[in-house]
């Protein structure tokens, strides 16, 4: 009955509190129309980027019992999000938003239909053997074990995971704490964290990825919408056949989506590019640009420092060269000075990184 409870605590976190929290960018984006698959992925972004925001404080502080503080801070102030999205979505239903999780567009044709049902059928293949097939990688004794230590002890990063023994601060993996997000997960449901970390976790951060190249999709094939479930099905094939090496992002993606750096590859990078597509679409078009898709680009910035210390660099990397080459082509210098304003988490969390 316990195990019960805590997966339904965990649906709860990994699904509704996301759900909620990306209402909110929903609301000033997407006005008459709430798209479930946005307010997913763009939750997740927000929740990551306030859980970063909150626990490395908590790290470098290294106060008493200072896993016990985060579980209450995150914990209040994700459902204080969560509460704010919900009133954003009762008060856009009552001026008469829709509401879908597809555009409705899609489902047409009978081979349309068919194409959606392989694209189903090997998305759930994947979320299928990512539990059924799971092993423990290398990185497991580190990272699940950071998770275990963090959830048992109510320490961050003060225990030697492979001895237990005090050590001194790891700010190279604590400026990043991905697996205490895990160990959170595990606190609240009651559940044991490596079943969180390897058969939960999976179910969820996979349809995450596949969400975010929907709405790619989307976006790509806009004056072609028959094309999106072919594209998705592509997609799918891909990752399915790109487990050929033990460094591919499929492989991190399927068989590590517990890992921070799985995160980032598969979801957080994604997530960017999105952003990027949505914002220059505007621009295209000569539409403003909503300060809402800025601020989500710098939540997504933040959540990559969650993932690992190397997300700082390669964001930094990343928005120069795409907002130098938007900026360029366009011949518009205000995007190349908002996605260097979007840079200045990564930034912050690099230069504290050498200097601590």
């Amino acid at each position: 009955m316990a195990t019960v409870a805590g997966c339904l605590i965990l649906c709860i976190w990994l699904a509704g509190i996301p759900l909620l929290t990306g209402a909110i960018p929903a609301f000033f984006l997407e006005h008459r129309k709430c798209s479930l698959s946005f307010m997913w992925v763009s939750g997740y972004m927000i929740s990551w980027a306030l859980f970063q925001l909150e626990a490395v404080p908590l790290v470098l502080l290294q106060i008493s019992q200072s896993f016990a503080v985060l579980v209450k801070i995150f914990g209040l102030s994700s459902l204080a999000l969560a509460a704010g999205g919900a009133f954003l979505l009762i008060r856009s239903r009552k001026s008469g938003a829709r509401m879908s999780l597809v555009r409705g567009e899609e489902s047409g044709s009978r081979a349309n239909r068919i194409y959606w049902g392989i694209f189903l059928a090997l998305a759930a293949l994947q979320l299928v053997l990512a539990v059924a097939m799971n092993y423990g990688d290398g990185d497991d004794a580190y990272y699940v074990a950071v998770s275990t230590l963090t959830e048992s002890s109510n320490t961050m990063y003060r225990l030697m995971p492979y001895s237990m023994g005090a050590t001194g601060m790891d700010l190279r993996h604590g400026l990043a704490p991905f697996p205490v997000w895990i160990a959170f997960l595990a606190r609240i449901s009651g559940l044991p964290t490596v079943s969180v970390a390897h058969v939960v976790l999976p179910l969820f951060l996979i349809s995450t990825t596949y969400v975010i190249f929907y709405r790619i999709g989307g976006l790509l094939f806009a004056k072609k919408r028959e094309k999106l479930p072919l594209f998705l099905s592509f997609t799918a094939l891909l990752t399915i056949f790109g487990n050929y090496s033990l460094y591919t992002v499929e492989n991190f993606m399927l068989a590590r989506s517990r890992q921070g750096k799985a995160a980032l590859g598969s979801i957080v990078i994604p997530m960017v590019f999105l952003l990027f597509l949505m914002i220059l679409d505007r621009t295209e078009k000569r539409q403003r640009i909503p300060r809402m898709l800025w601020l989500l680009l710098g939540a997504t910035v933040t959540a990559s420092c969650l993932c690992t210390t190397l997300g700082t660099v390669l964001m930094c990397v990343l928005l120069g060269v795409t907002g130098l080459c938007s900026a360029l082509t366009y011949r518009k210098l205000g995007l190349a000075v908002k996605t260097a304003l979007c840079c200045v988490p990564a930034l912050a969390y690099a230069v504290l990184y050498f200097m601590v």
